[in-house]
């Protein structure tokens, strides 16, 4: 790897505070990969329907539709000290999933997941906030490069584990161990040495404030562009996670193997992590967000077909397509968005960007059911090939320039 590279990624590892999070991220992110790939499998081993296992992932991602309120909330106190009471409270859910014995106790797991996601979304808020504040705003892409290296990572080891510690010993010691995780993370945060004044009061009440965040992010030029091609394919996302257990069905393995293709999309986002910083300065967020999406394109449709060693390349490359999108659009909510904003407009932004996956979830947990993945998965690798390339002909911007930091043209 090149000093051009490395450079910009060693001044964030130098930083205590990117640091602390980036740990943070590892060892709740380690927790969270285990838990959902375990909920999958403790339902489907429960109930026997692939339409239900799917819909665990729904009801963690239907708070999202919340998005643009519960933001308010990391605009309205100070970030490290939500952030850590979020981490202790998460904590603390998981262990009532000790309650989940057979069938009929489904509706809690579904639940706590819920709850689960609701306050992950006031988490992502306060720390997207926490992060712009901490860390030079040239480097933000590496660092979210960093940070989704750190958690879809996760996905080489968290998925394996969490498989093997559910068959060993069942879900609820898969659910103990992410709680474990979460309590582990308060305790890194409360590290972290960042100064914070306590946030003025957000002007005209709480709706109005959570208008303002709206109204931002609609009206910017280069924030909207990516947010609505980020939900474009997050549906799309919805749609292929769902059909992750109907996959295995057709290679004729057990539910359990889902964990292998979940470590290989790993292995993928890992390395997408590690070149977003230099994808980014190189191409912008539109192009760069656009070749990712065309991968994943690919990458679906690819995956109706029964053989191994295809669903092993396709998890592969849908790990390195579809968080360049997500990596694009997050640094530029982080770079164009005022200080007071950026709670809400984060969540607004992970709303118009993670909602469609609730939908995509809810109609894959459906149509999984009535026409089976292969249908499926060949219409939405056209459909989101039609995406990237309307994004990928977007007018060129100054964001290319903009971002480049000054390490790169003096990198000793």
């Amino acid at each position: 790897m090149t000093t051009f590279t490395t450079w910009p990624l060693l001044r964030v590892l130098r930083d205590r505070a990117a640091g602390l999070y980036l740990c943070g991220v590892v060892v709740s992110g380690f927790g969270t990969s285990a838990l959902w790939l375990a909920c999958g499998v403790w339902v489907k081993e429960l109930t026997g329907s692939d339409g239900l296992a799917a819909l665990c992932m729904l009801a963690l991602w239907l708070p999202t539709l919340a998005g643009p309120l519960l933001g308010t909330v990391a605009d309205r106190v100070r970030r490290t000290p939500l952030l850590i009471g979020t981490n202790v409270f998460l904590g603390a859910l998981l262990v009532s999933l000790v309650g989940v014995t057979g069938p009929g106790d489904v509706w809690l797991l579904y639940a706590v997941l819920v709850v689960y996601g609701a306050a992950g979304v006031v988490h992502d808020a306060a720390e997207s906030a926490l992060v712009a504040s901490a860390v030079p705003r040239p480097l933000l892409g590496d660092f979210n490069g960093l940070r989704t290296t750190a958690a879809e990572g996760m996905k080489l080891l968290a998925p394996l584990a969490g498989a093997g510690l559910y068959t060993a010993y069942g879900g609820t010691a898969v659910a103990l161990l992410d709680a474990a995780t979460f309590l582990l993370a308060a305790g890194l945060y409360a590290l972290v040495r960042l100064r914070e004044d306590r946030p003025a009061p957000v002007a005209g009440g709480h709706r109005r404030g959570t208008a303002e965040g709206v109204r931002h992010l609609w009206a910017h030029p280069t924030l909207r562009p990516l947010v609505l091609a980020g939900g474009i394919t997050m549906l799309g996302a919805g749609l292929n996670g769902a059909m992750i257990y109907a996959v295995v069905d057709a290679l004729d393995r057990s539910p359990a193997y889902t964990g292998v293709l979940y470590a290989v999309q790993g292995a993928g986002s890992v390395a997408v992590g590690l070149l977003c910083g230099p994808a980014l300065r190189r191409w912008g967020g539109r192009r760069f967000a656009a070749y990712g999406i065309a991968l994943l394109a690919l990458a679906a449709a690819l995956r109706a077909v029964p053989s191994d060693a295809v669903a092993l390349v396709c998890s592969a490359a849908i790990g390195a397509g579809l968080p360049a999108v997500l990596i694009a659009a997050l640094t530029a909510v982080q770079r164009e968005t005022p200080g007071p904003l950026l709670g809400r407009v984060t969540a607004t932004a992970h709303t118009l960007v993670y909602a469609p996956n609730v939908a995509g979830l809810a109609a894959g947990a459906v149509l999984v059911e009535a026409v089976g993945h292969r249908p499926v998965l060949v219409s939405l690798g056209a459909v989101l090939l039609v995406a990237a390339a309307a994004l990928g002909q977007g007018p060129a911007r100054a964001e290319r320039t903009a971002s480049r930091s000054p390490s790169d043209a003096n990198p000793a």
